[in-house]
């Protein structure tokens, strides 16, 4: 009982340690933060404003979309096979693997399509299922993100403390 304890939770730590707790990023204008009401992908582009939609997305018991995100991000930029080998893997057994807690929502035609990619991993594998995740998030979370008391709050504090100086 133990031992199943146990691997329950080295299974809850993502293997991918590389991605930072939080992007390390510039505190954001107020346009900037503006300019994520008006659309996902100025929200997605910005480094503060893929922190803030994540603590958000904390908050909805759903982070795991975005930690995906990025892991595909940073698998794109991979150019080394042995390490796209790699992170594919880890990519696949954080967030495809229905033994994941971290699993994302994904369709059988998806899932099915990965499968397939994982005998010769690229870094373009996951193509299909982070576009996926990237409309589900944009869909579904974007909207209560920006009806969300920590956007609302930051929006007031970057406002306030530009119209101070």
């Amino acid at each position: 009982n133990e031992n199943r304890e146990r691997a329950w939770r080295a299974s809850r730590e993502t293997k991918l340690e590389t991605i930072p707790n939080c992007e390390a990023c510039a505190k954001p204008t107020p346009e900037e933060v503006q300019g994520w009401a008006q659309s996902f992908d100025k929200l997605m582009k910005s480094p503060a404003g893929r922190n803030v939609f994540r603590e958000f997305l904390r908050t909805e018991y759903s982070e795991e979309n975005m930690l995906f995100w990025l892991a595909c991000e940073e698998l794109k930029t991979e150019c080394n096979k042995h390490t796209i080998d790699e992170k594919a893997r880890m990519i696949y057994e954080d967030y495809i693997s229905i033994l994941s807690p971290k699993e994302v929502s994904l369709d059988s035609r998806v899932r099915e399509v990965i499968n397939r990619k994982m005998q010769e991993p690229s870094s373009h594998t996951f193509d299909d299922a982070q576009l996926q995740i990237y409309t589900l998030m944009h869909r579904d979370s974007y909207p209560r993100f920006l009806n969300s008391a920590i956007y609302k709050s930051l929006l007031q504090s970057v406002s306030h403390s530009s119209s101070e100086s």
